[in-house]
């Protein structure tokens, strides 16, 4: 499977758990950290942690390693090391600290409009 179809199965898994503001950008190019960056939020821990579980689950199951996930029991901002994707899942009030969108502002967003549910 290619990394642009790990990223269409996290973002699905986020949406699945009502994830708000979900964005993904394509960091090649810009970081050798990973191909690409969801970020996304809850507005409580559960969610947060809801959503962070779904993400490792929905990727097992499609025969992903989940390399690391930190943060989980804080759920604050939990991050899911999947190898060429990252998923950066915080709770509200830290996504707003962070702002981790301006500070990788170059990055373009990726189209992940087909994989939301309206």
């Amino acid at each position: 499977m290619s990394n642009q179809e790990l990223l269409k199965i996290a973002v699905k898994a986020a949406d699945d758990k009502r994830a708000e503001d979900i964005l993904a950008l394509n960091m090649q190019g810009i970081s050798l950290i990973a191909d690409y960056f969801i970020i996304c939020h809850g507005n409580s821990d559960k969610q947060v942690q809801a959503i962070a579980r779904e993400i490792k689950e929905k990727a097992e199951e499609n025969g992903y390693n989940v390399k690391r996930m930190e943060g989980f029991d804080e759920a604050t901002w939990i991050l899911i090391d999947l190898g060429d994707v990252v998923a950066h899942v915080f709770h509200r009030d830290e996504r707003s600290y962070y702002k981790l969108e301006r500070l990788w502002g170059d990055a373009p967003l990726e189209d992940i409009h087909s994989e939301l549910t309206t």
